[in-house]
């Protein structure tokens, strides 16, 4: 993927777990990462963490750059085998998602709504890909409007292990007309 958009170049390249760890690790254990919930986690916990999803069939992770600085992080996964596995009736074309941006001194304005968007574009260039799926805590309001930004119309509350979220999609359709793209 690579997005040029207001705020500048915005592309993916696949996470290595032990190059990475360092960074994540100050990234997830931010406090406005509260909802990605590794506030406590060690070093060697998130290294162990990003090596379980690498050897994941079902599940991928992707440090995003912003002008070729690492600046988020991006999670795709199979809803029928991770996270969601008995809580909803996944359909065919079903993509799950997580992202987070990176912790700044120097904030964009437009910058999240920028990396959300440069997200699906990135799940959609998939043409396999009918329907993002993603599960936000039922408290995360910030998240909630930007899902709401590009498309995506919540379901249902639903209570996972760690817990309690809101079970939201968006399809390629909803999430073009959002955009304000002619089907």
């Amino acid at each position: 993927m690579s997005a040029t958009t207001g705020i500048g170049t915005l592309t993916v390249r696949p996470l290595d777990p032990l190059r990475d760890a360092e960074l994540l690790h100050s990234w997830v254990t931010h406090p406005k990462a509260a909802y990605w919930m590794m506030q406590d986690a060690k070093l060697q916990d998130v290294e162990r963490e990003y090596m379980r999803i690498a050897a994941h069939e079902h599940h991928d992770a992707y440090i995003g750059l912003h002008e070729g600085r690492p600046a988020f992080l991006m999670e795709k996964y199979d809803p029928r085998y991770v996270e969601l596995v008995g809580l909803y009736d996944p359909e065919p074309g079903d993509v799950g998602m997580h992202f987070l941006v990176a912790p700044t001194d120097r904030p964009i304005h437009g910058f999240t709504k920028a990396v959300i968007t440069a997200v699906m574009d990135e799940l959609f260039a998939d043409p396999r890909t009918r329907r993002v799926v993603v599960e936000p805590d039922v408290s995360n309001k910030a998240v909630h409007a930007l899902n709401e930004a590009v498309g995506f119309v919540a379901e249902r509350e639903i209570d996972k292990p760690e817990k309690r979220a809101l079970l939201s999609f968006c399809t390629r359709e909803q999430y073009l007309a959002a955009r304000g793209v002619a089907i």
